[in-house]
């Protein structure tokens, strides 16, 4: 889950890293206390590029830039929130991050002289300025080594101490709040010799809820509680399972035949006619889906509960093609109701898909 930039920098603030002074809004201000950066809460990266960090000496041309951005979109993001900071005078930019490498199951404390610009650039035009140190999870990040990469990367030893605080402080929040990424970007130096993280970045692990307030959290809320699992495609063929595996053998078929899978859509064991429903609805809502594979293979799933789930949806989009395979409990008494109401089902994966294929495309 990404956390917006508000919330990754009160996270930081609460682990002792500074941050500029910043007031969140959602609309006009009456004052403002300074000159502002006005940064558009959207997770995407690229803002500045992208017309979402606008700047403002005084109040009416602040609610004037405040007014162009809210309701509007940033690389696709609708805006409903802005972030107003102070300006800072910058004399030196520098980049932090820490990343989980899936591959090696550690952790990869990085640090780059060249902040304020995209690491991936960095890291393919000049990846010598990146350096990079690979830590057990288990094992603590300790000052000396934060000190080791910051000789490494030939910074004044003057900045040393200060540059690594932050990165033993980026790291304690990162691991405390079950961090997949977490970055400065840039990590500032201001004219008066201040540090300040003037960007933050942080994503955490869906699955440690548990041990997290997630609630206060803006994505948190927003996401969909489902009962099935979804994943949105480019195609045009809704596929549905029951079970991961079941599901994804479906996609595989229906590429085989031509068709083209609009999405992944996994019901679970169990389900009932109204998570039939949902799902199915869910599924098709979009306008480039033209029809839907629905493959069960009935254990504690019935099949007279799915066919009810595709009967319901029929009536509700007539002009919907379907094609079915189901095997299992209550099979009989599924296919009974699929063909009452003239819905064709098929004995085979193969069959289903080759069927709905050809009835799309001709």
């Amino acid at each position: 889950m990404k956390l917006h930039e508000y919330e990754a920098k009160e996270i930081f603030k609460e682990n002792n890293i500074p941050i500029p002074k910043n007031k969140l809004v959602s609309g006009k201000v009456e004052s403002i206390d300074y000159p502002v950066v006005i940064k558009a809460q959207v997770l995407v990266g690229g803002r500045g590029k992208a017309g979402g960090i606008l700047f403002a000496d005084n109040v009416d041309d602040a609610n004037e830039k405040i007014e162009s951005l809210i309701g509007n979109t940033v690389k696709g993001e609708l805006v409903e929130k802005v972030l107003l900071e102070e300006q800072i005078k910058i004399v030196k930019e520098y980049y932090v991050g820490v990343v989980v490498n899936r591959n090696e199951k550690n952790n990869v404390v990085i640090f780059s002289t060249e902040g304020g610009v995209d690491i991936e650039e960095v890291a393919s035009k000049t990846p010598e300025k990146i350096i990079k140190l690979s830590l057990n999870p288990e094992k603590e990040f300790l000052p000396y080594l934060a000190r080791g990469m910051l000789k490494k990367a030939g910074i004044p030893s003057a900045e040393i101490p200060k540059v690594a605080d932050v990165l033993c402080k980026v790291y304690k929040a990162f691991k405390n709040m079950d961090g997949i990424l977490a970055e400065i970007n840039p990590l500032v130096f201001t004219e008066d010799g201040k540090i300040i993280a003037a960007d933050a970045v942080l994503n955490v692990d869906d699955d440690a809820y548990f041990r997290h307030n997630y609630e206060k959290f803006e994505e948190f809320n927003k996401q969909e509680k489902s009962e099935f699992a979804y994943v949105e495609l480019d195609g045009d063929i809704a596929v549905i399972g029951n079970g991961a595996g079941l599901t994804l053998a479906s996609m595989d078929i229906v590429k085989e035949f031509g068709g083209n899978p609009a999405c992944f859509l996994d019901v679970g064991g169990g389900s009932n006619r109204e998570t039939v429903k949902k799902a199915l609805l869910k599924a098709t809502s979009r306008k480039n889906v033209k029809g839907a594979f629905i493959n069960i293979l009935g254990g504690i799933t019935r099949c007279d509960e799915v066919s009810m789930g595709i009967v319901d949806v029929l009536k509700e989009n007539p002009n919907l093609k379907f094609a079915v395979r189901m095997m299992g409990t209550n099979e009989e008494e599924g296919r009974r109701i699929l063909s009452e109401n003239g819905i064709s089902f098929e004995s085979s994966m193969e069959g289903a898909a080759k069927a709905l294929t050809e009835l799309i495309n001709s």
